[in-house]
């Protein structure tokens, strides 16, 4: 017999609660459309991780172990797997768009989500001045929004000192660390929570209503945006240690290495697990526990059972460290390790290498409980990035004001007369690779681009005092994102400066992301199941396709989503699916 369409099954289920109990539309074993191949999706972002890592290391480079492969785990994946070699993630490349962009099919244009901290003319300050310094302000219900930063990152925590965010030594995390007082507030002043932020629906949404069971890790509690508009619970187990925590000691971890992270494997570095290429490890750990628990039919926290999820997965952070991170003793003010590359094939660092190693060691476990629970033929494994991470070229990074000795403006301290005071307080995170500027007259914008053409001129990078390579506004700007004059989110100006250029006088950064380039939006790309055979994808492919990809996966119809029909997103080519065969 033909199985229902998801419309039929939705009518089915409607009526059904109008005369009964409510019904769900998965079985007693969690199964979306029984008999569908796929119930189960794992979802991992490796941040940072580009395409060339995934073939470097699936095929080796000559100054790397030897020449031979080192992410074993990739490799058996990979042989029953679809690789995209052109695949972009969002534009602009931060985690928060580019999350959005993984769960919901849709672009800054549709979601209205540029950045962690970026700006909404028709929202309102928060109540309490944010962890991160977005100031409080005044609200009045009813009257028009003054405009306000946005924060959805660790400055929203009631606590972002603590792992949970709340303020306690419990290693758990999420809804609850969220601070209502210091969310950006509507038009009658109710705070806006992470998920109603974004403005479409999700992959959880969708999988939520049709009675199937969803997780999710991540590190921050804020990126329990990827739930999609309602009250946060289409995310049925939410896990969220604050990344950007102080660093404490977890007993009973074990990276999958044998690493104890009780005590602190890295006592010098206790800022935060990202200084840290040992202990972002640990954290990365909380993470895949989490994971591995609901694989054996748990909670995340292991303490009770649960179904195993239709959706589940996590974000690795270790990576985009294993990119980014000079590591200092600051006591002696000297160099422990540094990471990124050596060369413009990517070769990668030793520090950079352990992280790619440990990525690796923790999907292996992964797959094997799937194996172990018998999961995994009935499981699609998707792996890729909110984002890459630039340059690669140890060679052409260029700091901008620059580390010690060196000298340079960024585009928000040349336009600070354009910008509102709170903009020259906080723009720090929206100026990594690329800047993105909102100002506070609109009508300016001709003037702060002249501004910014006579102060930086066409020059090499060294003599070009902001690095500016290509400024976007207008028509420019409107080709990508909706004009500032339709869309309160949208910025008036973005700056992509020369490629290696970064905005920071941070000694501990040699990479960022944020903008446009390639080594910026190049990201990996690996689906996987039993059933498929291994092929190589080299037509150009976006991360917005994971959406609808993994809801045709799971027999559900990716026109559920609201992105996939507002911009025509498609179900990623070169795959073999037994979901119905929707009109796409």
């Amino acid at each position: 017999m033909a199985k229902k369409s998801f419309a039929a099954i939705a009518t089915s289920a409607f009526l059904a609660a109008t005369i009964s109990a409510p019904v769900g539309f998965a079985d007693e074993r969690g199964h979306l459309n029984p008999g569908n191949d796929i119930q189960h999706v794992l979802l991992i972002s490796i941040d940072g991780m580009h395409a060339v890592d995934f073939l470097n290391c699936s095929k080796g480079v000559s100054a790397v172990n030897g020449g031979d492969p080192y992410c074993p785990h990739l490799v058996e994946l990979a042989e029953t797997g679809v690789n995209y070699l052109e695949t972009s993630a969002s534009k602009p490349s931060d985690s928060f768009p580019g999350l959005t962009a993984i769960v919901s099919g849709g672009s800054a244009r549709t979601e209205g989500v540029f950045y962690d901290v970026a700006y909404d003319r028709s929202l309102n300050p928060p109540a309490v001045t944010t962890g991160n310094g977005v100031l409080a302000g005044p609200c009045t219900p009813g009257a028009t929004p003054i405009g306000t930063r946005t924060e959805y990152e660790e400055g929203i925590d009631y606590d972002q000192s603590f792992l949970n965010g709340i303020g306690s030594t419990s290693q758990d995390g999420g809804k609850a660390s969220i601070d209502p007082n210091k969310l950006p507030r509507d038009k009658n002043c109710h705070p806006v929570y992470p998920w109603n932020f974004v403005r479409t629906n999700t992959i959880f949404g969708v999988i939520h209503a049709a009675g199937g069971y969803t997780a999710w890790s991540d590190k921050h509690p804020s990126y329990l945006s990827v739930s999609g508009p309602g009250d946060g619970s289409n995310v049925d187990d939410y896990y969220s240690p604050e990344v950007n925590s102080k660093v404490v000691a977890l007993p009973g971890v074990k990276t999958p290495e044998g690493i104890s992270c009780s005590p602190t494997p890295d006592p010098l570095q206790t800022g935060s697990f990202t200084d840290s290429f040992t202990n972002i490890k640990c954290y990365d750990t909380l993470k895949v526990h989490a994971v591995l628990n609901e694989i054996d039919g748990k909670t995340h926290n292991g303490k009770s059972p649960a179904p195993v999820p239709n959706i589940l997965g996590m974000n690795f952070q270790a990576v985009s460290v294993g990119q980014k991170l000079i590591e200092y003793n600051d006591t002696a003010g000297t160099i422990v390790a540094k990471g990124g590359y050596l060369d413009s094939i990517a070769t990668p660092s030793e520090a950079l290498l352990e992280e790619i190693e440990f990525v690796d060691d923790s999907i292996g476990e992964m797959i094997s409980h799937l194996s172990r629970n018998g999961l995994r033929e009935s499981t699609l494994v998707v792996i890729t990035a909110k984002h890459g991470q630039s340059p690669i070229d140890p060679n052409r990074f260029y700091p901008i004001p620059g580390h010690s000795g060196k000298n340079g403006r960024s585009p928000s301290d040349i336009l600070s007369a354009f910008l509102f005071d709170s903009e020259v307080k906080q723009i720090g995170p929206t100026e990594d690779d690329i800047s993105i500027l909102w100002l506070k007259n609109s009508s300016q914008t001709a003037a702060a681009v002249s501004l910014l053409e006579t102060t930086s001129p066409v020059l090499p990078p060294d003599k070009n005092i902001a690095g500016i390579g290509e400024i976007f506004s207008g028509p420019m700007l409107n080709q990508m994102f909706n004009p500032p004059s339709q869309d309160p989110r949208s910025p008036d100006i973005i700056v992509s400066p020369y490629f290696g250029v970064i905005y920071t006088g941070s000694k501990r950064k040699q990479e960022e992301h944020g903008g446009f380039s390639h080594d910026d939006t190049n990201v990996i790309m690996l689906l996987s199941n039993p059933k498929f055979s291994s092929t190589t994808v080299t037509s150009p492919v976006e991360t917005t396709q994971v959406a609808p990809t993994i809801l045709k996966a799971l027999g559900l119809n990716p026109k559920e989503l609201g992105a996939v029909k507002t911009e025509g997103t498609q179900v990623l080519p070169g795959l073999k699916l037994s979901g119905e065969n929707y009109d796409e």
